[in-house]
């Protein structure tokens, strides 16, 4: 027992949700007068995601960061340089509001993020990073019939060895599940940012469940995410 005790102490969860709310700030909201519809979409959050990540964080007792400003306003999951940093209503701000935006939210998130995984590497552990997000079940004509994906690196053996031991017990309970969909795991995101910056002691997952789940019957929804969080590699 002492030694399975010091095995688990190795490794530390940590949750995150970029993309848990829609609010608009008050002195952003001149550009998002004519956005409701987007702000109520995928376009402005991933709905059900960040009670998804609340479910791992309470049942695991892991430390959850997350945003309830909406994506539109700057993309917490993109790199500023990305074309998606900012949407097609935040590009109409000022100069002087758009740097607000990235001071305000976008720059304290990363941060608090990327210290706490530096922390715990610092105290010899090796993190597995899970951040939570919800796909729209059809994009631009394309239906998406995936339940789960599962998005990691597949250079990096630890996040490939990971997302198959989840895969295949979400597989063995009836769900359609694909790694790398509907996005790649090495395209640009806070989790490629935080590999690139960390190396091999910092695993990142993106979990992305379809949205027709929490949009859906609820006691579907309920039992997908008590699924998720007790098939979880520990």
């Amino acid at each position: 027992m002492p030694a399975e005790r010091r095995a688990v102490r190795r490794f530390e969860l940590l949750i995150t949700c970029e993309h848990g709310g829609n609010r608009v700030p008050r002195r952003y909201r001149r550009v998002f007068a004519r956005a409701g519809r987007a702000l109520a979409s995928h376009e402005g959050y991933d709905p059900g995601a960040l009670q998804m990540a609340r479910d791992f964080a309470r049942r695991l007792r892991a430390p959850l960061y997350y945003s309830t400003t909406t994506r539109l306003l700057v993309e917490l999951n993109a790199s500023l340089w990305h074309p998606r940093s900012f949407s097609r209503y935040s590009r109409r701000l000022s100069t002087r509001l758009k740097n607000d935006a990235v001071e305000r939210y976008y720059l304290p998130y990363r941060a608090a993020v990327r210290e706490h995984v530096a922390r715990a590497l610092r105290r010899g552990r090796r993190v597995v990073h899970v951040s939570c997000h919800t796909f729209t079940p059809r994009l631009r004509g394309e239906v998406r019939r995936a339940d789960v994906g599962l998005l990691f690196d597949p250079a990096h053996g630890s996040e490939a060895t990971y997302c198959s031991t989840w895969a295949a017990a979400l597989k063995a309970a009836g769900l359609h599940v694909r790694r790398n969909y509907p996005y790649r795991g090495r395209d640009d995101g806070l989790t490629t940012d935080l590999r690139a910056r960390f190396g091999g002691r910092y695993c990142g997952i993106e979990l992305e469940v379809n949205q027709r789940f929490p949009k859906g019957d609820r006691g579907r929804w309920n039992a997908l995410r008590r699924l998720l969080v007790e098939t979880l590699p520990r």
